[in-house]
């Protein structure tokens, strides 16, 4: 069962996929879609994916945000100091009881 081609996304063949990768790729990069087929029949569609932004400006943080309940702070710190530990960790203490660090390196 064949899908159907994405609308006005030009058709490649297997053939110019293998051919023309490279041209196919920048395109793609350039947001350009296709429909491949294999012996005239469509197999699958080649599209961009969707960059995401890495930040958010601070109007939509602050749109997104309203809706929100506050947060209360001390309930927040009495539930983080019921559920976590946050004793202070040194990753060496167990190296340096194994006696792998002589007293100097210390």
């Amino acid at each position: 069962m064949s899908m159907p081609e994405p609308s006005g996304a030009p058709e490649i063949s297997q053939r110019d996929l293998r051919n023309r990768s490279a041209e196919i790729m920048d395109a793609l990069e350039r947001g350009e879609r296709f429909a491949v087929t294999r012996n005239g029949h469509h197999i699958g569609d080649l599209v961009p994916i969707r960059r995401r932004r890495r930040a958010v400006s601070r109007s939509e943080f602050a749109a997104m945000s309203r809706g929100m309940p506050r947060l209360d702070d001390r309930k927040f710190r009495a539930d983080m100091d019921r559920h976590v530990n946050d004793d202070l960790y040194d990753p060496y203490d167990r190296a340096y009881g194994r006696g792998e660090f002589s007293e100097e390196q210390r």
